[in-house]
């Protein structure tokens, strides 16, 4: 097969593939970037696997960045674009299930493309757009199924973490997965706890922000791979929901509030979860304050207090996530409401600390919040207009 017009994004990585050429190597675009253009999907990255080793690259080219030498990766930069360029190698046992004990380079093309992990990420493609295929990718991309290279077993003990991105691309791109991979994951599925959270959090969100997440999970589920991710080894029943969605969801805050929601986590335990998954501080109050808001909105208790604690960017990732769940949701009128508080956080009161210390006469203190705090709430509830007048002269009769 050849594709007939490369998109733009290997044109202008071209002299660098002609330039290795040139020097009496072989050069191939590999991977995503060419699963991507079959597939006629968006191009990310744009990755060349070569039979020169790491030091003839750097011999080649002015500039040189060693990204990954001792795996053979080195960035080549060109017209500000950077390329990384692996040599083509084998790797040998992985006692840790995540990296190899050692790497070998090697000038065999199909060596290199045999310890890939999967069939359609396992092809190769020339400057001419002639594709390399040795394990049947083509085949499995007509027929939209996720099958690993060779014995799968070997592969996802290679590099464990290759189970979650198996399932992660049923969903990514609708397919199946192929009946002898799903048997290897769920053989070798306890093999993900040896693999860093931060990885696996990685192919989680992009396995639920995926094409059809029912898919990926559906593998996750039958294959038993959810019970060996953090906080997930109980919670069969919200996965069984989770399967039953027709999900459409547009971020990671999104993600962790219908699963917090599913799960009936409260704040403290949300939290947790959250940092079990090392998520950082800004996504953990993002879920927090948008869960408290799911919950107001499928109780239908959203009051002007759930407006103002949550915010437009929280009541929109609430909203998203009701309409997941089947509730009929006015995000419109949600946010027209919103528009229509009186003010929108404390920084808009029209007295602050300073004006309470030196011309209502309030000293410092807990008090002093307190006071602020009564004053917020009555704004909010529109029993005092925000004036500065008006608020000094509700102190003095308090």
């Amino acid at each position: 097969m050849q594709v007939k017009e490369l998109p733009v994004q290997f044109q202008a990585a071209l002299p660098i593939l002609e330039t290795i050429q040139a020097a009496g190597f072989e050069a191939y675009f590999v991977g995503g970037s060419v699963r991507d253009t079959l597939l006629g999907l968006p191009i990310h990255d744009v990755d060349i696997a070569s039979s020169a080793y790491p030091q003839e690259i750097k011999a080649l080219f002015q500039k040189t960045v060693d990204t990954g030498i001792e795996h053979g990766t080195v960035m080549v930069l060109d017209h500000g674009q950077g390329y990384e360029i692996t040599t083509f190698r084998t790797e040998s046992t992985y006692q840790d299930f995540r990296r190899p004990d050692k790497v070998e380079f090697v000038r065999s093309l199909e060596e290199d493309l045999k310890r890939r992990d999967l069939t359609i990420n396992a092809l190769a493609m020339d400057a001419q757009g002639q594709i390399v295929d040795l394990f049947h990718g083509l085949e499995d991309l007509d027929a939209q199924v996720i099958r690993a290279v060779g014995d799968a077993s070997e592969r996802f003990h290679e590099d464990a973490l290759r189970m979650m991105r198996a399932v992660r691309f049923a969903s990514q791109l609708d397919f199946s997965l192929e009946a002898e991979t799903a048997q290897a994951i769920a053989v070798n599925a306890p093999l993900l706890e040896k693999i860093a959270v931060e990885r696996i959090h990685v192919e989680w969100i992009k396995l639920m922000l995926g094409k059809n997440p029912a898919r990926g999970l559906a593998s996750l589920v039958a294959t038993k791979l959810y019970q060996f991710c953090p906080s997930f080894a109980k919670q069969a029943p919200v996965f069984d929901r989770l399967t039953q969605l027709e999900l459409q969801l547009d971020d990671e805050a999104q993600v962790w509030t219908l699963l917090a929601y599913l799960m009936d986590l409260d704040v403290k335990q949300t939290n947790m979860l959250l940092r079990q998954w090392k998520s950082s501080k800004d996504l953990m109050g993002q879920v927090v304050t948008a869960l408290t808001a799911l919950r107001a909105i499928t109780q239908n208790s959203v009051d002007q207090f759930v407006l103002y604690a949550t915010g437009p960017k929280g009541l929109a990732t609430a909203s998203q996530v009701a309409v997941q769940l089947g509730f009929k949701i006015d995000l419109k009128q949600l946010q027209a409401s919103y528009a229509a508080l009186p003010i929108k956080s404390k920084k808009d009161l029209a007295v602050d600390g300073g004006i309470l210390i030196k011309e209502a006469g309030i000293k410092p203190g807990p008090g002093l919040g307190k006071i602020l705090a009564f004053l917020e709430k009555e704004v909010l509830l529109g029993r005092l207009l925000n004036e500065k007048t008006t608020l000094l002269a509700a102190l003095a009769t308090k």
